[in-house]
């Protein structure tokens, strides 16, 4: 019979000493750089002595230009490998093995950290307030990605890390690959199941061809999106049965996405046998046991009790258990469990207490789900800083900080940091007020009293969540095949973001509503697009300052006539 305190042999070699891991947690703990420094060490010292077999690092980035959130380490080349390398060697100086877990967002790259329009499969937006469209990646860039996975692998084992866990879970570029509702392509990356399948194990293979045979290599993948349309549950096995040839050295089980969190036990209904066993994804790794074969599982989510972590890996349910949440507030967390000095981990349940009829309006749901995240990255930063977590640190004070850092926005449903606002999201929640509360209904009113001009009209869309018809008042320059249009804020901007879902737009010509297909063009030369809207040539220069001081990620969009 396994015990947690067991080792456990890698298919790669390395031994893991127990079947405890402190699971990933994004710290945002890098520098403005995109390095790792002595905040860093001080937490994963902390870790590195709390009694884990294994301590997945949180997710870091391959491409500079996209980002989770702020505060990512970002490897891209060699330039920070003096700072990985002490970073590897603190961590390592418990005796655990330490492990690397390498991510590209895709469409989840934060706004606040990301200069560049978010890439994916398909251009699909997100469906959460705030966050730009994405564009589709072209083959070319979609095989760049996969090499930028391996030259981080590569870097990493060079620094010290004993391996590389690849984030394939929770909405980010490999899972947005394998969901039908985000890889609507039908390329060779997309259009059935075996082809949506392509991305992570080309991701895989390239990995293995840069590391050493005894280097790690393991992945975390989603049981189910939990989404309509999503990825499901048995395509989840039939992924598992492809990456176990790989030569993978662990699959850890989880599930959803932050559309719909199941990795935070929210919204998942479960059996009772489930509850009573902790752990969110516990049936589904009993499902796909078999076709893991000889790769062996974590599950991560919801354990507490040390009983229930004996179980589960004395059952044979799983072989590692992941522990998140509770090492934020509890470093040592796996030692307390496997020398018996606590039969329970404490994870407090963060919330502002309001009363039930206000704590179940969804708004309200997501504003506790964003505090849940940045409470426990709160305590992160506090051992970083060289302090002890505070689980005794009321929400509230998180929630002020959050409103000081982020306005109202923070309580959105999304990741959330505690870096200063972008100015140019500043500058564009400004002007979408302006628009919404004077633009808009300035134009409609001149409308309704038969006040036309080509200049200022309006543009129908589809929303990209509701379905249903956008109508927002544009600027718009005629010519004699369609219509140029400026989004001021690039995709940030809500009808841009529709387009980048469904290119099919009305615009109003005059009295006449001409049908047509709109693309965002960020080639085109923005400054000089602007100066042509002016309705006489002498106009021009304040016309395109106009603009200018409005703006803040311009875009221009060309609309194309089909009627």
């Amino acid at each position: 019979m396994t015990a947690l305190s067991d080792q456990l042999a890698l298919p790669c070699g390395p031994v893991l000493p127990n079947r405890l891991m402190k699971a990933a947690l994004s710290e945002g703990l890098g520098t403005a750089a995109g390095a790792p420094d002595e905040r860093l060490e001080r937490l994963y010292g902390r870790w590195g002595t709390g009694g884990f077999g294994l301590v997945v690092t949180g997710n870091v980035m391959v491409d500079p230009d996209h980002l989770g959130e702020p505060g990512n380490v970002v490897i891209a080349d060699e330039r920070h490998l003096d700072d990985l390398s002490r970073w590897a060697r603190t961590a390592k100086d418990g005796g655990a093995q330490l492990w690397m877990q390498i991510n590209h967002p895709g469409r989840q790259a934060n706004p606040l950290a990301t200069r560049s329009q978010p890439v994916a499969p398909s251009a699909i937006g997100l469906g959460l307030p705030g966050i730009p469209a994405p564009r589709a990646l072209t083959d070319a860039e979609i095989v760049g990605i996969v090499g930028r996975f391996a030259t981080t692998a590569r870097i990493a084992e060079r620094a010290g890390f004993d391996g590389v866990q690849i984030h394939g879970a929770h909405g980010y570029l490999v899972s947005q690959f394998l969901s039908p509702s985000a890889n609507q392509r039908d390329d060779r990356w997309g259009g059935d199941p075996d082809r949506r399948a392509r991305f992570v194990l080309e991701v895989v293979r390239a990995i293995r061809a840069e590391v050493s045979p005894s280097f790690a290599v393991a992945i975390k993948l989603n049981s189910a999106d939990f989404q309509r349309g999503g990825f499901t549950e048995d395509e989840s096995r039939a992924v598992v049965r492809r990456l176990a040839a790989e030569r993978l050295d662990l699959i850890e089980i989880s599930g959803g996405s932050y559309e719909s969190p199941a990795m935070m036990g929210r919204p998942v209904a479960r059996s009772a046998s489930a509850v009573a066993r902790e752990a969110y994804f516990l049936e589904y790794a009993q499902s796909v046991r078999a076709a893991a074969g000889s790769v062996p599982l974590a599950v991560t989510g919801g354990f507490r009790s040390r009983v229930a972590m004996v179980d589960a890996v004395e059952s044979g349910e799983c072989d590692v258990v992941g522990l998140g949440r509770p090492s934020a507030v509890a470093p040592g967390a796996a030692g307390d469990i496997l020398h018996q000095r606590t039969e329970r981990l404490h994870s407090p349940s963060i919330s502002l207490g309001l009363p039930a009829r206000v704590s179940t309006l969804p708004n309200v749901k997501s504003l506790e789900g964003a505090l849940d995240l940045q409470w426990h990255t709160d305590q992160l930063h506090r051992i970083g800083a060289g302090a002890d977590p505070d689980p005794e640190r009321t929400p509230w004070l998180t929630a002020a900080a959050m409103l000081k850092h982020h306005g109202v926005d923070a309580f959105r449903s999304r990741r959330v940091s505690t870096a200063p606002k972008d100015p140019t999201l500043r500058k564009f929640e400004v002007e979408r007020a302006v628009g919404r509360y004077l633009a808009n209904p300035a134009v409609r009113a001149l409308s309704r009293l038969g006040i036309r001009t080509s200049f200022a009209t309006e543009l129908e869309t589809t929303g990209r969540k509701s379905g249903l018809v956008r109508t927002v008042p544009v600027s718009v320059a005629f010519d004699d095949t369609g219509a140029w249009v400026i989004s001021q804020h690039g995709t940030r901007s809500g009808w841009a973001a529709n387009i980048g879902a469904e290119p099919k737009v009305r615009v109003r010509q005059g009295n006449r509503w001409r049908t047509g297909i709109a693309e965002l063009r960020p080639a085109d030369d923005v400054v000089a697009r602007a100066r042509s809207f002016a309705p006489n040539p002498v106009l021009a220069g304040l016309t395109a300052a106009t603009f200018r001081a409005l703006q803040s990620t311009p875009v221009s969009v060309r609309i194309t006539f089909t009627d």
